[in-house]
């Protein structure tokens, strides 16, 4: 199946999309996307070509995704968040000349900075959609295979420059399909997408799927908690796709009455501290379903199933998906033992785009190397330990930060916690832990300290302990770990008397 397909899934009268005060069926859907699909076409857009999309959430962002697939185009979602010259970066390594947005963007010069070649044309998302007398784009060729690029997902970059994975057709209709067989999503289901759409577990599991399988879908463009439970409630949202930042808000927040309506709460993007699954557990009595994915495997991997959740597991794999868990050797780690997750199966990326070295060092011998740290338990579930690169070495001693964040977020008074490896001349790395408190709550970071010295072994305690307002966050509620020194930083010169 090809993504584009998706939307005739639907019966022609039913809704397809919630978007403020639109409601669109999937005929409207359809006709939207044809209109900008001939539009792309007269525009000069063909097959293998790039396309970027930079918008908010809204119903015109699926109308130009699937234009561009079904005219064998590969869209690029690119963060609308990012400066111009991030932007430019894309728009240069994907060599995009046709840019689909929700506002004019200036990037002259930072095209010229990064010496982008040839012309950029922007399409406003607002009109592309419209309807048009302009002649049909003729339809793909029978041949054309669905194993074809069809989405280029940027990485954040937080370990370097961006890296474009290339997903298929294949891979995200199958990604769909998998996901299916776990949640059963039905037609008369009302799916919250209020994670960004360029972000691919927004797209797979807010969008495509539902899509696929003639479900409704509503739309927010940003996460604000009050307009947030405010829709779930009048719109009687049934699957909730969040980030825990989000379930912390809603634990905080909302009543019972607000989320009647919600049968799924599944979770993804960052891993999920065990206090916010059990605050919102208790007061809603609705297990949170803990998931895992990552970009390059379109995204999802694995998610608790319903009525089989484990707090603290991300899950059992998705069928048709196969994990191993290695050591630093390659071998294959004993059950419930630590190790590199290693995952294979059609939802598998294509590669980076002009990145083979990358490419060749991510999949291996048909094994996509998540690096990521997890375990599997005896009955198949998984459990991330940790990032790879996340880890911290001190004194030839790997400490894992998210076991020592899970401790201080138990902690009385804290809202939210991560810790990082710094420098240390002795130990080689050593960590450091920066918290942010409740709001009207104060935390003694020496009873904290001892607290940790009581749950963890010695060489595990963070060497620092550093309290900020807030912790800086990504688009997609991640914690930004790589931000969070600067962020420190900024906040000690701030306070520094001025001589």
């Amino acid at each position: 199946m090809f993504v584009h397909e998706l939307i005739q899934s639907g019966s022609e009268q039913d809704i397809a999309i919630i978007d403020g005060d639109r409601r669109l069926t999937y005929g409207e859907l359809r006709e939207k996307t044809e209109a900008c699909r001939r539009r792309l076409h007269a525009a000069g857009l063909r097959t293998g070509d790039r396309a970027g999309i930079f918008s908010r959430n809204r119903a015109e962002y699926i109308c130009a995704y699937l234009a561009i697939a079904s005219l064998g185009a590969i869209a690029v979602p690119i963060n609308f968040q990012l400066s111009m010259r991030e932007t430019a970066y894309i728009v240069k390594n994907a060599d995009i000349h046709h840019l689909i947005t929700d506002r004019p963007l200036n990037l002259d010069a930072a095209l010229q900075a990064v010496r982008h070649e040839g012309d950029l044309a922007q399409h406003d998302i607002g009109e592309i959609a419209q309807s048009t007398t302009l002649p049909a784009a003729p339809p793909l060729p029978e041949d054309f295979p669905d194993t074809s690029p069809c989405v280029i997902i940027y990485t954040s970059g937080t370990t370097g420059v961006p890296k474009g994975a290339v997903l298929s057709h294949r891979n995200l209709t199958r990604n769909s399909e998998m996901l299916q067989e776990v949640l059963h999503i039905q037609p008369q289901d009302n799916v919250l997408c209020v994670l960004p759409m360029y972000h691919c577990f927004a797209w797979t599991c807010s969008v495509i799927n539902p899509l696929n399988y003639g479900a409704s879908i509503t739309i927010l463009d940003s996460f604000a908690p009050k307009e947030t439970i405010d829709i779930i409630r009048r719109e009687k949202v049934s699957v909730l796709y969040v980030v825990p930042s989000i379930c912390s808000l809603l634990t905080k927040l909302a009543s019972l009455e607000d989320i009647a309506s919600v049968r799924y709460v599944i979770i993804g993007g960052t891993t999920l501290p065990l206090q916010i699954a059990r605050n919102f557990t208790a007061k809603f009595g609705v297990d949170i379903m803990e998931g895992y994915g990552l970009s390059e495997a379109s995204p999802v991997v694995a998610v608790n199933p319903p009525n089989g959740v484990k707090i603290g597991s991300i899950g059992l794999p998705l069928p048709d998906i196969q994990v191993r868990t290695i050591d630093a050797n390659g071998q294959d780690v004993p059950v419930n033992e630590s190790g590199e997750l290693l995952v294979r199966g059609d939802m598998v990326m294509l590669g980076y785009w002009k990145l083979p070295d990358d490419t060749a060092a991510t999949l291996q011998n048909g094994w996509l190397h998540t690096g990521d740290i997890a375990r599997q338990d005896e009955d198949g579930y998984l459990y991330i330990v940790d990032r790879l690169k996340d880890m911290i070495i001190s004194m030839g001693e790997n400490i894992y930060p998210r076991e020592i964040e899970e401790l201080v977020y138990a902690y009385p008074g804290i809202h939210e916690a991560a810790v990082i490896g710094i420098e240390d001349k002795l130990r080689g790395q050593a960590g450091s832990c920066f918290y942010s408190v409740q709001e009207g709550q104060q935390v003694d970071v020496r009873a904290m300290k001892k607290y940790l010295q009581q749950n963890l072994a010695l060489y595990k305690i963070p060497r620092e302990f550093h309290e900020l307002p807030e912790l800086p966050r990504t688009a997609t509620g991640k914690i930004a770990k790589r931000e969070i020194l600067p962020a420190y930083q900024a906040q000690k010169a701030a306070a520094k008397p001025k001589a």
